[in-house]
């Protein structure tokens, strides 16, 4: 009887990933829900499946104790919506059944930003300012104290969900108006961290286990929003650069008592030098797995799925590529028309792949998170010249209609 991996909650880009990993291992993969359908690609792959509450631990624990009377389960795993609890769910249901799973203390503690930001602190670790609020009052005495421009984020998410860069006093009460007045979702009482605005270029690390795998680059959209553009690995830096930031991410995992599988770390390169944006206790989505497989020969997801059934990854290079990603994004809101030569961009030598999110006949409202992206393109070579003018050539080929939403006035 093959093994099974249980796989908590789906996830739109990675989920299908971790599917095929497991399938690729002999194992066969389970997901537990609270709502199967919503996770797309279960159904059209024939994915067996298993309804029930994932905020409910008792329920899953009942749910995997039945299970284990007709499966072999191998390990645990799961995914992280925006307020990123199941992923601490992973680590508890791990610890109860003696599998291999990350610390669930840590992982809530990091998921948790305010706290994440005091401990980084408390070890030296390089940070832009920040202020923790709770009201309207707070958030505008922060954001004075800091300094203009600032970053307002909630204190539990992910995404760049409810995440603004405020340059005047007015933006700040703004989108604080935002946050509190009923148009953003919280999973618990509301916590605003207001943060001082790190300047300089954006860094990410992909670490599994106690080592960096790969440090790529990215851009975003136009402000106020933080909306990914482009992401590149490798990065380009010198040595030390290079150092310098393997030497922060591994201080970050000693801080926050993480180590065991996926981190994935948020940098901006700064006057000070590196500081980190953010710490993220597990996988990053798409495109990080796919372009670090690409640039570097590391399936970041089946290493992880190794660590999870008990195994030794194996986090050596095989090859040195530069792999690169390219969002597509709407400039406006309304009804998606058309969009269309997704399959000649993907017949460019080089092209790796070419996915949309979303169909023709779909709705355009953006909301200046990470809802926003249409799709992607994501292409490798020898160079990065060469990666960046075939991700041009294949961008170009993909073209969309997105017509307007009628205005309709009160009379």
């Amino acid at each position: 009887m093959a093994k099974s991996l249980i796989l908590l909650e789906g996830h739109r880009s990675i989920g299908p990933l971790y599917v095929e990993a497991a399938q690729r291992r002999g194992l066969n993969p389970i997901t537990m829900s609270t709502d199967p359908t919503q996770h797309g690609y279960l159904a059209a792959e024939g994915i067996e499946t298993v309804q029930v509450d994932t905020n409910d631990l008792d329920a899953i624990k009942s749910v995997y104790s039945r299970l284990k009377l007709t499966h072999a389960i191998a390990g645990i795993t799961g995914f992280s919506g925006l307020d990123e609890s199941v992923y601490v769910t992973v680590g508890k249901l791990c610890r109860h059944f003696g599998l291999p799973g990350p610390d669930p203390a840590s992982i809530e503690q990091c998921h948790d930003k305010f706290v994440q930001r005091q401990l980084l602190a408390q070890a030296g670790v390089a940070m832009p300012y920040y202020r923790m609020a709770t009201n309207a009052t707070e958030v505008e005495s922060a954001a004075v104290e800091i300094g203009l421009p600032v970053v307002i984020k909630p204190v539990v998410g992910s995404g760049s969900s409810g995440v603004q860069i405020c340059r005047t006093v007015d933006e700040v009460a703004e989108h604080t108006r935002h946050l509190l007045g009923g148009r953003h979702i919280w999973q618990s009482p509301p916590r605003i961290l207001v943060e001082e605005f790190a300047q300089g270029q954006y860094f990410t690390a992909d670490l599994m286990g106690g080592r960096v795998v790969g440090i790529g680059t990215g851009d975003f959209g136009p402000p106020p929003h933080f909306v990914y553009r482009e992401y590149s690995f490798p990065a380009p830096l010198t040595d030390e650069e290079h150092a310098r930031i393997i030497d922060i991410s591994l201080s970050c995992l000693r801080a926050l008592g993480l180590g065991w599988g996926p981190t994935n770390i948020e940098f901006r390169w700064t006057k000070r030098g590196p500081v980190v944006i953010e710490v993220n206790p597990r996988l990053a989505g798409t495109p990080d797995p796919q372009l670090i497989h690409l640039a570097y020969g590391i399936d970041l997801v089946d290493e992880h799925i190794k660590l999870v059934i008990g195994e030794e990854c194996d986090l050596r290079a095989r090859h040195s590529r530069t792999a690169s990603a390219r969002f597509l994004v709407p400039d406006r809101d309304g009804m998606l028309e058309k969009i269309e030569g997704a399959s000649r961009a993907a017949a460019i030598p080089g092209v790796a792949e070419v996915k949309m999110y979303i169909h023709p006949n779909t709705p355009i409202v953006r909301k200046g998170d990470y809802r926003d992206l249409m799709g992607h393109v994501i292409g490798a070579s020898p160079s990065r010249d060469q990666t960046a003018a075939l991700l041009q050539q294949a961008a170009d080929l993909i073209s969309w209609n997105i017509t307007p939403f009628p205005l309709f006035q009160n009379t």
